[in-house]
């Protein structure tokens, strides 16, 4: 399955916007699409298909916001 350009132009738009999701949505998973936050969860799987009901969508960015505090 090829990945769709609107999925790489939405995870440019969390990287390039992260420090205001920070403020917004710390310790969350978000789903972006279009370049907005359509969902926000505790999983990520949860952020994934509320997401994909709202829009239709499939290949959806979904992102931790972190504080960079997170041990991995």
């Amino acid at each position: 399955m090829k990945i769709e350009k609107r999925f790489w132009k939405d995870e440019r738009w969390a990287e390039m916007h992260f420090p205001e999701l920070q403020k917004r949505y710390l310790g969350k998973w978000i789903a972006i699409v279009n370049e907005k936050v359509v969902a926000v969860a505790e999983g990520p799987e949860t952020a994934r298909k509320v997401a994909k009901e709202k829009t239709g969508v499939i290949q959806i960015p979904v992102i931790f916001v972190e504080s960079g505090q997170n041990l991995y």
